[in-house]
């Protein structure tokens, strides 16, 4: 089954439209049902009917797309309509595939081998090394390097199911919050002005609380079922113990290229671009986005295909968030549109939530409605949404705003961990560990484990950092 990946992602640089004649605040809520039906097709898709998803995805994605650009060329007009689309597909989509692109390609190119015993301090330590590997390869990419290794560990365990859980919780998850380079969410907050560093700054105390209480929680749990197996007749191993070695590691060198480039794209503003019908493509954008392809080139030609091959590394993954994304782009002009209206707008009853009787705020409010969505949506519209609903400035939102930005991006990358389809790295994490015999809960099985471990972290996390 092709799986869906969110690498860094969602890059909405400025609100579609917003510029361009298209008032949110004549807009009802039709205009959103597009949105909300394909994030729903996405949700529901891989798990309640997967066959028909996994052949006709991209289908169903157009369909969705086309109800909202049928209508923005018969009620507003086929100029709005063409702006639009131009705006969000020039501007937006091109650099969040391009960077999507660049880093699958060069975390690709990185193979693990070799098995380890694992021990629950071998398996601690692994989690700890992925959970701060995400943030500078992305969950997914880390998810990829990581999970076969773990699992081969573990192989002649009876009990191992546990392993897997926790690594979707860390590593495919709450590991990617230091940076935007991390989790689709604040890669998008970065594209739209968030400073590269903001989340190490100030997410770097709920990343540390969480990690710590969950290796801790992991280590003691893992303790106790290895000695439950250590009582029991051993299974056989069908990995034997084996030095660990790394292989492609040249795309290490250009993970950091990739990271430097980025940084050079938010610092350099020669202020030179290149206008078309809706927008205009800044130079340092274009560099940017220009140097990563050419990154990508780069780690393809210069990583042996054994390599690759031992990733069972293809192209399947990308081109299905291409045209995943390509759809919830376009369904998001209106929406993006509506919310920009704010209390005038559709969304006046959700602005009203999570806002205190004195206009301010509600930063539990943000935690927990980023949260709950992030935790059966995709996270990076979902993140979006209640930018938005902040007031959508991020100089603002960087200062007197600090807190509130934190809620929404915890939110939107912790609970993520909620659910198989809470985050796209979870899902492919479920399908390999299966694959490799791995008894894996069901969806709500699953679930019963993230509500009884994280959902009491997250309150507590509610307490010390968002009252």
């Amino acid at each position: 089954m092709r799986l869906m990946i969110t690498l860094p992602a969602m890059v909405l640089a400025s609100p579609a439209l917003a510029a361009e004649g298209f008032d949110g605040k004549g807009l009802s809520f039709w205009w959103a049902l597009p949105f909300a039906g394909l994030l729903l097709c996405i949700a529901t898709g891989p798990v309640l009917y997967h066959r028909t998803w996994e052949h006709h995805y991209g289908k169903i994605t157009a369909l969705w797309a086309a109800l909202i650009i049928l209508p923005l060329v018969l009620f507003k007009g086929a100029g709005v309509a063409l702006e639009a689309v131009l705006h969000t597909m020039l501007l937006e989509y091109m650099s969040f595939i391009i960077l999507l692109f660049a880093l699958f390609t060069v975390a690709g190119g990185i193979l693990v081998t070799g098995n380890l015993r694992g021990t629950p301090a071998v398996n601690t330590g692994l989690l700890a090394i992925g959970t701060a590997l995400a943030s500078v390869v992305g969950t997914t990419g880390a998810s990829m390097i990581l999970i076969r290794p773990i699992i081969r560990a573990n192989d002649n365990r009876r009990h191992n199911v546990h392993v897997v859980i926790f690594f979707i919780f860390l590593v495919s998850n709450i590991g990617g919050s230091l940076t935007p380079l991390g989790d689709p969410p604040l890669f998008l907050g970065f594209l739209r002005g968030v400073d590269f560093f903001w989340t190490t700054s100030h997410m770097f105390g709920e990343f540390l609380f969480l990690s710590i209480a969950l290796l801790v929680i992991f280590y003691i749990w893992d303790t106790v079922l290895h000695a439950k197996d250590d009582k029991l007749p051993p299974l056989p191993d069908k990995t034997p113990d084996r030095g660990i070695k790394l292989y492609g590691t040249v795309n290490f060198a250009l993970l950091g290229a990739i990271i430097v480039m980025i940084l050079i794209s938010a610092s350099w503003k020669p202020g030179v671009s290149i206008r078309f019908p809706g927008g205009a493509v800044e130079l340092q954008n274009l560099m940017r986005d220009s140097a990563l392809v050419l990154i990508a080139l780069i780690s393809l030609k210069i990583t042996p295909k054994p390599v690759r091959s031992g990733n069972e590394f293809s192209w399947g993954p990308i081109l299905e968030v291409a045209k995943l994304f390509a759809g919830i782009f376009i369904c998001m002009i209106p929406v993006l549109a509506m919310l920009k209206a704010g209390k005038d707008g559709a969304f006046a009853p959700l602005v009203a939530l999570v806002s205190n009787p004195d206009g301010s705020p509600n930063n539990v409010a943000y935690f927990w409605l980023t949260g709950t969505l992030s935790s059966f949506l995709d996270n990076a519209p979902t993140y979006l949404v209640f930018f938005e609903l902040a007031g959508g400035d991020p100089k603002v939102l960087m200062t007197q705003g600090a807190l509130t930005l934190a809620a929404i991006s915890c939110g939107a990358v912790f609970m993520g961990a909620n659910s198989y389809i809470g985050n796209a790295p979870n899902f492919m994490v479920y399908a390999i560990a299966k694959d490799m015999g791995v008894k894996m809960p069901s969806f709500f099985g699953y679930m019963v484990w993230s509500v009884g471990i994280l959902i009491p972290l997250f309150i507590a996390v509610t307490f010390i950092f968002f009252r």
